[in-house]
C-alpha cells in the first residue's frame, strides 16, 4: 500500500539556500512542535556562482536533516529561467495536490534577484489554481484532486517590506545558523578559489543574525523572523499576540 506524504506547511524557495537564509529558524520550530513541513526548490541553483548542483543538493539534504524536516523536494526548472508558463506551473500545483498543505511560504514580490521575484508569481498563481478541480494533473498515473492552501505568506530576502507578523525563532536560531551554514560552498572560505559572492563576504552570516535581532526586538525577544500576509490575519483573542512592552 502506497503511503502517502502530507504537509501542514509547504515552503518553497527558487534555490538551495534560499529558504534557509530567509526562514530556517521558522522552519525548525515548526517542525519541532510536530507540524510535518516540507521544503521545496524550483532550480538546481546551477548557474550560482560557487559550488555546482550536485554539491548544493547535498547541502541541502543536510541542511533539511538539520532543521528536522525529512521532506525536500526540487521542481529541476532551468536556474535563471523561473518563466511563468503552464510547464512550470503544472510542477508547482502537481506538488501542492501531492502534499496538501494548510499553509504555504513563499518569496515577496519585491526583491533584487529576478528568480526570487518570477519564484513568487509562479507560486502565487499555484496556489490559486491548485484549487481548480478543471486543471487537471496527475501523480504517478492517477488524477490528483484539488488543493488549495488556507494561506500563504511571504518572508524577506534581501528587501525589507513592513512585516504583518514576527515569528519567534529565538530557541531555534542557532539551529537556523547550522542548517545555513550547512550550504558551505556559497560561504566564505579562505581556502576557495572561487569568485567572491554577496554571500561568500566575511560579514553576511553577521548580517543574518543582526536582522534576525532588529526583528527580534520589535516584538520583545532575542530572535524574530517577518512575514507577510497579502490579507489581513483574523486572532480569537488580542492575549494570543506577543507583544513589546511599552
Amino acid at each position: 500500500m502506497e503511503i502517502v506524504m502530507h504537509a501542514d506547511v509547504l515552503v518553497i524557495g527558487a534555490h538551495p539556500d534560499d529558504i534557509e537564509l530567509s526562514c530556517g529558524g521558522t522552519v525548525a520550530k515548526l517542525a519541532n512542535e510536530g507540524h510535518a513541513v516540507a521544503l521545496a526548490e524550483l532550480t538546481r541553483g546551477e548557474l550560482g556562482t560557487r559550488g555546482n548542483e550536485k554539491i548544493r543538493g547535498v547541502e541541502a539534504t543536510n541542511a533539511a536533516k538539520i532543521m528536522g524536516v525529512s521532506i525536500r523536494r526540487n521542481l529541476e526548472i532551468p536556474d535563471g529561467n523561473i518563466e511563468l508558463n503552464r510547464k512550470n506551473l503544472l510542477k508547482v500545483i502537481s506538488l501542492i495536490r501531492e502534499l496538501r498543505p494548510r499553509i504555504l511560504l513563499i518569496p515577496h514580490f519585491h526583491e533584487r534577484h529576478p528568480d526570487h521575484v518570477h519564484a513568487h508569481h509562479l507560486c502565487k498563481e499555484a496556489w490559486f489554481y491548485a484549487g481548480l478541480r478543471k486543471i487537471r494533473t496527475t501523480l504517478r498515473g492517477k488524477a490528483q484532486s484539488p488543493h488549495r492552501p488556507d494561506n500563504y505568506f511571504h518572508y524577506m530576502q534581501k528587501f525589507e517590506f513592513q512585516p504583518t507578523f514576527v515569528v519567534d525563532v529565538s530557541d531555534f536560531f542557532e539551529q537556523r545558523m547550522q542548517a545555513i551554514r550547512a550550504h558551505a560552498s556559497q560561504f566564505h572560505n579562505p581556502s576557495s578559489t572561487e569568485p567572491e559572492t554577496v554571500l561568500s563576504h566575511p560579514s553576511f552570516l553577521d548580517d543574518i543574525r543582526s536582522r534576525a535581532l532588529y526583528f527580534g526586538q520589535t516584538i520583545g525577544v532575542k530572535y524574530g523572523e517577518p512575514f507577510y500576509s497579502p490579507v489581513p490575519l483574523g486572532i480569537k483573542s488580542p492575549f494570543d499576540l506577543v507583544l513589546t512592552r511599552g
